[in-house]
């Protein structure tokens, strides 16, 4: 699989040159893990509190910049992801949801659809474990390494649900296939509650790791000729750590976060020393029980 030489030519100046086209094969990863850590987060939250209900959550998440895999690609440009998420209290989830670009062409660039089904155990409800499938439907005409994903998730938390972790790992395939693992840590300070709203601020840390296949060139003349062998090595390596410095605030069936996310992403193979880069976000959703 191609996806760190993609990643480098996309680093070396690839996007610049063509014209606002589309989001390449490592993007396509990203979006999976980024789509893993926000589904679990509310089914995680909301199912916590809710029992024997059907209910619908709407969302829609704007992200002011945009970076692949933490990476800066030379593209100026936001992102809105909306999604549509159903819920039953026996623990299986269903959701729709989207990717739209300011820059690209097309700007709706990708739809995913996904099933699921989390749920607690242990002592106190304090464990949590998922499944899911999703399927992904691009709106491009590039080849997309990936088109499914299986999922699997487990997290940890305290009594008063203000400490936690979250360990996923995902399958991903279709023309190519990878393998990811991420975890998310988090802790949650409780700085207002009223009857009907609350407000918290919940700084976490993500950790995204995967597989990639590295292309090695190794050039010599032979016989007076230039001579180029390839060599390809699978390695599984460190892709990006996130920190997101979220403010959630609560009232009535609202929720709204407004957040500031620095990426440290880490270089593999011959890639340059990269920059850590950042941006901020803001999200609205709303609850409607069934």
């Amino acid at each position: 699989m191609k996806k760190f030489l993609v990643l480098l030519l996309c680093l070396s100046g690839v996007f610049l040159s063509f014209s606002q086209e589309l989001p390449s094969k490592e993007q396509k990863t990203n979006d999976v893990i980024d789509d893993l850590f926000e589904k679990d987060q509310i089914i995680d939250e909301i199912l916590a509190s809710l029992t024997k209900y059907q209910f619908l959550y709407l969302s829609a998440n704007y992200n002011n910049d945009t970076y692949f895999s933490g990476r800066d690609i030379g593209i100026k440009q936001y992102n809105i992801n909306p999604k549509i998420t159903y819920i039953h209290f026996s623990g299986i989830y269903a959701n729709i949801s989207g990717n739209y670009y300011s820059e690209l062409k097309p700007k709706w660039d990708l739809t995913t659809a996904s099933l699921g089904y989390g749920k607690s155990f242990g002592k106190k409800k304090a464990f949590k474990y998922y499944v899911s499938y999703s399927r992904y439907f691009y709106n491009n005409d590039l080849d997309n390494a990936f088109s499914n994903d299986v999922s699997i998730g487990i997290g940890i938390r305290n009594n008063k649900k203000t400490l936690g972790t979250q360990l996923s790992g995902s399958y991903l395939f279709g023309d190519e296939q990878s393998f990811q693992i991420a975890s998310i840590s988090y802790v949650t300070f409780k700085l207002l509650k009223t009857k009907n709203t609350q407000l918290d601020f919940k700084p976490q840390i993500s950790i995204i790791a995967g597989d990639q296949t590295i292309e090695l060139a190794r050039s010599y003349v032979q016989n007076g000729q230039l001579i180029t062998d390839i060599t390809k090595n699978n390695v599984f390596s460190l892709i990006n750590t996130q920190l997101s410095l979220p403010l959630e605030f609560n009232v009535n069936s609202f929720d709204f976060q407004l957040g500031y996310n620095i990426n440290f992403p880490t270089a593999i193979g011959d890639e340059p020393k990269l920059k850590n880069t950042s941006f901020f976000n803001f999200s609205v959703a709303y609850l409607i029980a069934l």
